[in-house]
């Protein structure tokens, strides 16, 4: 099906549930367009809509499928999870970890900076978290929740999106070989379950954040660990250090 097509077909998909997939990346539709239609994703839908019209919910509607914009499935090379969107002021926008432009860097982002600078040699940490220069290059940065209220961490726990985003990683795991997936916490690592191992890569370790950096993830050296994989499949390594603030 041709690009327009794809268009046509998502626009028409939109009318029926117009905040969730109306800005999806072509590639990403067509794969997940199944989904749509399911029970669990009409209720997700109508929550959405109802929370929106009583709370500010993060990242904008707009932005909350933008990791599908910036590269396409079958370039995907290195999956990072989070658990959900930031949830204070202009941070989310549709990546994990990353935050929007003049925003400082998160705590958590904090740290995976400071792993960077112990394990990449040459990299220098930005003064910004905004990631988007990681997602050109095949990362793929994934909340296992893509909404959350403002000020309430985790607020849409349970409401579909862990059903939808085993669809993606399911969707990653059959159409590509090779995938490294970083999964730090035991929330991201419980997607593991939907991964063909004997295919893709999965390093495991704590979360970045400071309540649990020191047990783990700091010193697992994940990101040059990753390269290394990426070469021995003939693929090209992530240049770690590549973060313009504009793209």
């Amino acid at each position: 099906m041709n690009e327009n097509k794809v268009k046509a077909e998502i626009k028409l998909q939109s009318k029926k549930t117009p905040a969730l997939h109306s800005n999806m990346g072509t590639s990403w539709f067509m794969a997940l367009k199944q989904e749509f239609s399911k029970p669990y994703f009409d209720e997700l839908s109508k929550f959405l809509d109802n929370k929106r019209n009583q709370a500010t919910v993060y990242p904008p509607a707009d932005q909350v499928f933008s990791w599908t914009h910036h590269t396409d499935l079958e370039d995907i090379k290195v999956v990072i999870l989070g658990q959900d969107p930031y949830h204070g002021v202009k941070q989310a926008h549709g990546l994990c970890f990353s935050v929007q432009k003049g925003i400082a860097p998160p705590p958590s982002l904090l740290n995976m900076y400071k792993e960077l600078e112990d394990d990449i040699p040459g990299f220098t940490r930005p003064s910004h978290g905004h990631l988007i220069g990681w997602a050109k290059q095949g990362v793929l940065l994934l909340n296992a929740c893509l909404t959350v209220t403002a000020h309430q961490a985790n607020s849409h726990k349970d409401r579909g999106w862990e059903k939808f985003t085993d669809a993606v990683i399911m969707e990653i795991s059959k159409r590509n070989f090779g995938v490294v997936f970083l999964l730090w916490g035991s929330y991201a690592q419980k997607k593991a379950a939907v991964v063909d191992k004997k295919k893709h890569h999965l390093l495991c370790s704590t979360h970045p954040s400071p309540l649990s950096a020191h047990r783990g993830f700091l010193g697992c050296k994940h990101f040059s660990k990753c390269n290394e994989l990426l070469k021995k499949g003939g693929k090209k390594p992530i240049d770690w250090g590549y973060l313009p603030l504009e793209l």
